[in-house]
């Protein structure tokens, strides 16, 4: 073979490898163009389209909380976080007008003690720096955020203004403390009371809509992909909120004098089950008072408020008849190995009728008769326990309910003591609302109700779901409940209850005191908890009212006829003069009775002036007719006068009743920030009275 063939055939190879290398590198493009269409394709398209559309969520506004008087307890308001984009905003814009843009910051944020020079300082370096997401303030309340958006450059708005506003939604307490376990907290995580239980209804459903990229950052919505969101609806609770200011103030008074661990307070209505007010104090850290938890529904060892249980008991079974006596052996007895003693023994104090042994309290008496009637049968005694429910929850629609307990007597926790000891309230462990539910079934002759703090839930005004009341169980028959009524009677006018008997309105009750033994304390380390529970008035009863105190180890004070009850009697006292129309002197009963009598209301000595004058009254001369508020009084032998109104200078006045100028000029003169909602006289406040003021606070008035 010639070189010349030899060439041609070398040349002819590497054109087949040539040939051969190409067409399997064509083979490939198109193997991977087909595995990238058919597999990755899908997923490829979407990030192509994300790129250019996207989906945005429209967030549902969330429902109101209310109570049945139209009051506001829980509503959303927006706030907004600002941040600038330096990036977008034209140099000859920004040289024009970031003067006058500082100039209205300094004024619209003078809290930020920056000047109008301090704020063009910065931004002529987040300028010169190109800065993208400059923030300027958080938390920015609406009307804020509207007049920033007004200023000169963030007028343009974000593509060209560089205002960048990131909404979000902060829930809103008008009443601040009051309740706010109950009525709860909202937030990402963690959400308590009435919020966490009807979250579902009143976060609606959120929408969407599709977004267009147009020029720069632009997003603009597609036309006809909106899917709008579905708002929350409101949830009308049956608060009282001029009781739970009462119930608050009066509790938190006791808790205090006494350095007390925690307190609850339970307003129900009888008829129905309502709960009227829900109050719960727990000392901080810092010795101050706080809502933190829902002490209503933990168990604990109920002490003598118990002894009803074991008279309902005894009374249903026909083993006794509470005109019968029995000997409480001065006080003090042997059960087994362990003496049993109550409170104050006395050893003059032998034979009595069992209502007055309930009406002092005597443990020996109960513990004597359940150990007379049950001792061979304990089954049977616990079988009525259970019927009153006391070892089931009690319904309330909150979160969180902790299980009640009662020793079983097939258990190996049961002794010869347990029956005797369980009569007066220990070996037992049920939440201060299944005492509340207990007595109110007396009140309510027989018939316990389901606790409940929400009566409806409304959509755009009208009810969409209704909540009735539900009797759970009779606890036992008329002539038994005649027969605990005259006993609880007796606590109040012959027993341990009869400090705190009114002049003007009847009740019944029980006191309770009981050592406590839970969560690391012993009973030796003299922690007690002093409960009263009661209803009013006896011979119609409309509220079932239950308060339950800790103290702190070692308290000087102790009793629950010392620390409860007077707690009872200041809420009962707001709800009689409440329901009867006048009440001229705080957590005191000094309203009148009779269907004539007109409530007086405080106003400003310029009004009485003119009220009086129509009457052709006299009216006291004051110094300055506009500042000064009056209100009419009347002493004890009915004589009426005008009297100056004392009003504190720092504390929120209580302005209910009154006239909204009066009351608008008297809170202005203050330096508050008065909101007005409906028409007529005020009917609520916001804020609480008694609470220390902040110049430039907000206040909402609700007129009736």
């Amino acid at each position: 073979m010639s070189a010349t063939d030899n060439i041609k055939s070398d040349i002819r190879f590497r054109v087949y490898i040539t040939f051969t290398c190409i067409f399997l590198f064509g083979c490939a493009v198109v193997v991977k163009a087909f595995l990238i269409q058919a597999k990755e394709g899908p997923r490829l398209r979407s990030m192509a389209r994300e790129m250019h559309t996207r989906f945005d969520t429209l967030i549902a506004e969330r429902g109101n909380i209310l109570n049945e008087d139209g009051i506001l307890l829980s509503s959303s308001i927006p706030e907004f976080d600002v941040h600038i984009d330096f990036s977008v905003i034209d140099s000859t814009l920004f040289e024009q007008k970031i003067d006058t843009l500082c100039t209205c910051l300094a004024a619209l944020f003078p809290a930020s003690g920056k000047t109008a020079e301090q704020f063009k300082e910065e931004f002529v370096n987040a300028y010169d720096n190109r800065n993208k997401y400059y923030l300027l303030s958080r938390k920015l309340k609406y009307y804020e955020y509207e007049a920033l958006r007004s200023f000169p450059i963030f007028n343009k708005g974000k593509a060209y203004g560089g205002f960048i506003a990131e909404p979000r939604e902060k829930r809103k307490l008008p009443y601040e403390k009051l309740a706010r376990r109950t009525i709860g907290v909202f937030r990402d995580s963690n959400i308590t009371g009435l919020e966490a239980k009807y979250n579902k209804q009143l976060k609606g459903e959120n929408g969407r809509r599709v977004v267009q990229k147009a020029t720069g950052s632009v997003w603009v919505p597609v036309e006809g992909s909106e899917v709008d969101p579905q708002n929350g609806k409101d949830v009308i609770t049956t608060l009282d909120m001029n009781v739970q200011n009462v119930a608050y103030h009066a509790l938190l008074s006791k808790l205090q004098e006494y350095e007390c661990q925690y307190g609850t307070c339970i307003v129900m209505e009888v008829a129905t089950g309502k709960i009227r007010t829900l109050v719960n104090l727990g000392r901080q850290k810092d010795g101050s008072y706080d809502e933190d938890f829902n002490y209503a529904t933990i168990p604990t060892e109920p002490g003598s408020t118990f002894k009803l249980a074991t008279l309902i008991s005894l009374l249903s079974d026909k083993k006794i008849n509470v005109d019968q006596t029995v000997d409480i052996q001065g006080g003090r007895r042997q059960f087994g190995n362990r003496v049993m003693q109550d409170s104050h023994p006395d050893a003059r104090l032998g034979e009595m009728p069992i209502w007055k042994a309930y009406a002092i309290s005597s443990n020996v008496g109960m513990a004597k008769l359940a150990e007379i009637h049950y001792r061979d049968n304990p089954s049977k005694f616990v079988e009525h326990l259970r019927k009153l429910r006391l070892d089931k929850p009690t319904g309330i629609d909150l979160l969180g309910e902790r299980r009640s307990f009662i020793t079983d007597p097939k258990s190996t926790l049961w002794s010869g003591t347990t029956l005797p000891w369980m009569a007066t309230g220990y070996g037992v462990m049920i939440t201060p609302l299944h005492t509340c539910m207990m007595y109110n079934a007396v009140a309510n002759y027989g018939k316990m109700m389901r606790p409940y703090l929400v009566s409806a839930i409304r959509e755009y005004g009208r009810d969409v779901q209704t909540f009735e009341p539900e009797v759970l169980t009779t606890i036992c028959d008329s002539a038994a409940i005649e027969q605990l009524r005259k006993c609880t009677r007796a606590v109040v006018t012959d027993g341990t209850g009869k400090g705190i008997e009114s002049p003007y309105y009847t009740m019944a009750g029980k006191t309770g005191t009981a050592q406590v033994a839970d969560k690391g304390i012993r009973y030796t380390d003299g922690v007690y908890q002093g409960s009263y529970v009661g209803y009013m008035p006896f011979e119609n009863p409309k509220y079932t009212i239950c308060v339950v105190i800790r103290t702190k180890a070692h308290s000087a004070a102790y009793y629950g006829g010392t620390i409860a009850a007077p707690v009872f009697r200041m809420v009962a006292d707001k709800i009689f003069s409440q329901n009867m129309g006048a009440w001229s002197a705080p957590l005191d009963s000094m309203a009148l009775t009779g269907s004539s009598v007109i409530p007086a209301k405080a106003a400003t000595a310029a009004t009485y002036d003119v009220l009086l004058g129509r009457l052709s009254k006299k009216m006291p001369v004051v110094a300055d007719y506009r500042n000064t508020m009056m209100q009419l009084v009347t002493d004890s032998n009915r004589r009426s006068e005008v009297v100056p109104r004392h009003v504190y200078r720092g504390v929120m006045p209580d302005v209910t009743g009154m006239k909204l100028k009066d009351a608008v000029y008297m809170l202005e003169n203050y330096g508050l920030r008065v909101r007005v909602v409906g028409k007529g006289r005020v009917q609520a406040q916001s804020v609480p009275t008694g609470t220390r003021l902040i110049k430039g606070q907000d206040i909402i008035l609700q007129l009736s």
